[in-house]
């Protein structure tokens, strides 16, 4: 093994809350113009169109961190922030798309995964955590749950581009209806089938609250709260039924399932099981006549447990194969749920066990014959982690810990699965990493490179972008499969200075956090001796064969690098809808030289 050097270069805590206070009046979303002249954004010329055909509208105003919100917008005083940042489920049925949002998602998962709850306040957004209004009428309110507002819910018809709020069809069916919705975190998934749109996502109470609506009328079916269940990630269609992957426990992190959806227009909150798995299932596909499933770890507890120990958690992120969906009754049933097969997770490419425990998978997708998937890291929580675990004796130490527990996403190709034939590529990743070993140094601890046992096919993690965290979808059409990304450059130096604050570190640390991305991946083994170019703003990469590398499709956010994220895409032929992720709440200037925040819905056409 090689010493490395210092090289210059609970979301949802179990609680139950209902009432938070009067729904805020909210603007529908602004319909948008096409990016820049051409219509193109960040392309070159040839490349596809894109166009935003819908964006998030302030829906709040602020006057400072723990202030009553003055009325409006428009904003007599203080100034218009909006809290709708992610559009998060989306999915189409015929020529309309439903989708719903999150709001304030950034402060929501800085708060659980790293426990920030200091309010943060800067020119971009602000994260009040405990001094929020909400928080204060609410005092049984985790403090990481302050900045929590409802989510909106949405049709859109491609054919007439016109969009359609749903949110007060569900505020106005029934007091039971308006609560639902008023503590659900976010509509973090959506799927339909036999003409039913079904959005839901995590509660506050660690349960699911589900919304149905009638994709052929638009009327909306009612609401349902999954006390079984503690998240949802993602639906998907395989042969004539449709999956949806769940969680149990606050946040989903205990074990996980695979549901079949049995309902109709009548009963649209009918599930059976079909899949018992030790994590969380986030996104689901289908390849070779089976269901694929990629998970997300246990909870924080137990990522946090067992430090010393070698061995994984039994919720290390992995991918799961269902039995075959020919075999006996049509699809999945309840028969099948103990007869998943695990056929690979990332302790056969991560060499630090513990680092091992903050990963994530995340989108996933059939192409060429072979199940493409990538991972997911959420920022600074493997450092976390490390300093909490292995608590770093010096400054030296502390800087090293910082620089070797960042990751970025490796994507991967698999065949053959579940046989002595099965056969796992690295497409983008590393060939050796660093691992910590804590009885190096008679007991002092040391980091040094070892091998992921892996070559990339195509090149360096991150498809280059040492700031690409998150494999966040991934879909096929038209011969090609495309991967979006998420990149938190944008958000890396207030992320920095708000971690160094929490675990207690120097100011100077926060820069030292913020730059740790790069300069891991210029101390890396074969690492360019130049530091990559700042681009902020989420990537999107395709793939035109198995045989070939991706190619750049956009690299900045497709036409605003506030998006730090492409958080979903769905296709209709070769056209692409993407729900893009911005929570940076208080840009909402449109005479300004930056762009505006909230989530945008952007479709791209190929030329």
């Amino acid at each position: 093994m090689n010493p490395l050097r210092i090289s210059a270069r609970r979301l949802l805590a179990a609680v139950a809350v209902l009432g938070l206070g009067p729904a805020l009046a909210v603007p529908p979303a602004a319909l948008g113009a096409p990016l820049g002249a051409a219509g193109t954004a960040g392309t070159t010329g040839g490349g596809p169109s894109a166009q935003v055909l819908a964006k998030a509208t302030p829906d709040e105003c602020f006057a400072g961190v723990g202030q009553p919100y003055p009325a409006g917008p428009p904003c007599a005083t203080g100034q218009a922030k909006v809290n709708q940042s992610y559009l998060w489920g989306m999915t189409r049925a015929g020529r309309s798309l439903w989708f719903g949002t999150g709001a304030n998602v950034n402060c929501l998962t800085s708060g659980r995964a790293l426990r920030n709850t200091r309010p943060t306040v800067n020119d971009d957004w602000v994260c009040e955590y405990g001094e929020s209004q909400i928080a204060k009428r609410n005092p049984q309110l985790p403090a990481i749950l302050g900045d929590h507002r409802p989510p909106r819910l949405y049709s859109y018809d491609t054919r007439t581009e016109t969009l359609t709020e749903k949110t007060d069809l569900v505020r106005a069916a029934s007091p039971e209806d308006a609560n639902r919705l008023l503590s659900t975190a976010g509509i973090r998934a959506a799927g339909n089938f036999g003409g039913v749109a079904l959005m839901g996502g995590p509660a506050l109470a660690a349960s699911v609250n589900l919304f149905a609506f009638d994709t052929d009328t638009g009327a909306y079916l009612g609401s349902r709260n999954l006390p079984a269940y503690g998240n949802i990630r993602h639906f998907t269609v395989a042969g004539d039924a449709l999956y949806a992957g769940v969680g149990v426990g606050a946040n989903g992190g205990d074990r996980g399932h695979v549901l079949r959806w049995t309902g109709s227009k009548t009963d649209p909150f009918a599930f059976t099981v079909v899949a018992n798995l030790p994590a969380q299932a986030a996104d689901l596909t289908v390849h070779e006549g089976r269901l694929f499933v990629t998970t997300w770890p246990g909870s924080d507890d137990e990522l946090a447990a067992g430090a010393a120990d070698p061995v994984p958690p039994r919720a290390i992120a992995a991918v799961w194969m269902s039995p075959r969906l020919a075999a006996g009754a049509p699809g999945l049933n309840p028969e099948d749920a103990d007869g998943w097969q695990q056929v690979w997770n990332v302790a056969s490419y991560e060499p630090d066990p513990l680092t091992a425990r903050a990963y994530a998978l995340g989108g996933l997708a059939s192409y060429g014959g072979y199940l493409y998937w990538g991972t997911m890291h959420v920022p600074m929580k493997a450092t976390t982690l490390h300093l909490t675990a292995y608590p770093p004796k010096d400054e030296a130490a502390r800087r090293a810990t910082v620089q070797n527990t960042q990751r970025s996403i490796s994507v991967y190709r698999g065949r053959l699965f579940g046989g002595q034939r099965q056969k796992v590529e690295l497409l983008y990743g590393s060939t050796e990493l660093p691992a910590y070993d804590p009885a190096a140094n008679d007991g002092a601890g040391a980091w040094a490179l070892q091998s992921t046992k892996q070559t990339p096919k195509f090149g360096p993690a991150g498809f280059g972008n040492p700031y690409n965290n998150y494999t966040w979808k991934m879909v096929v059409t038209g011969g090609r499969l495309y991967v979006g990304t998420m990149d938190w450059s944008y958000l890396s130096k207030e992320l920095g200075k708000e971690t160094a604050a929490k675990l207690g570190m120097s100011p100077e640390m926060g820069a030292v956090l913020a730059e740790a991305p790069v300069a891991a991946a210029l101390a890396a083994p074969g690492a360019a001796p130049e530091r990559p170019p700042a681009v902020y703003g989420g990537d999107l990469y395709m793939f035109t064969s198995p045989g070939e590398p991706a190619t750049t499709v956009d690299n900045s956010g497709v036409g605003n690098y506030l998006n730090y994220g492409i958080r979903n895409m769905v296709t209709d032929g070769t056209t692409l809808y993407l729900g893009m992720a911005n929570p940076m709440n208080l840009r909402t200037d449109p005479n300004d030289d930056v762009p505006e925040g909230g989530w945008e819905l952007i479709r791209l056409r190929r030329r």
